[in-house]
């Protein structure tokens, strides 16, 4: 039931990031981005990269939570 679980996790939010970071970087050119007023030293590549990554992160918080709100009060105090 736990990989169960986690495929309700992490599928989704990994199709959301996908299309969360097409429609940013559609918008926002990665090189014309600034860290504390420094230009961004890394390449488009790693920035999409980093990108992805972060925003799959938070989706599947976000998916997590969706997790645990549909659990009983018995799955959650086992």
């Amino acid at each position: 039931m736990l990989t169960r679980r986690l495929m309700w996790i992490a599928w989704p939010a990994f199709l959301i990031a996908g299309v969360i970071e097409m429609l940013l970087f559609a918008v926002l050119d990665p090189q014309s981005l600034q860290w504390f007023g420094q230009p961004m030293q890394w390449s488009r590549e790693a920035i999409y990269t980093l990108a992805f990554f972060v925003i799959w992160v938070l989706t599947m918080i976000s998916s997590a939570l969706t997790v645990l709100l549909t659990l009983s009060s018995f799955e959650v105090n086992r």
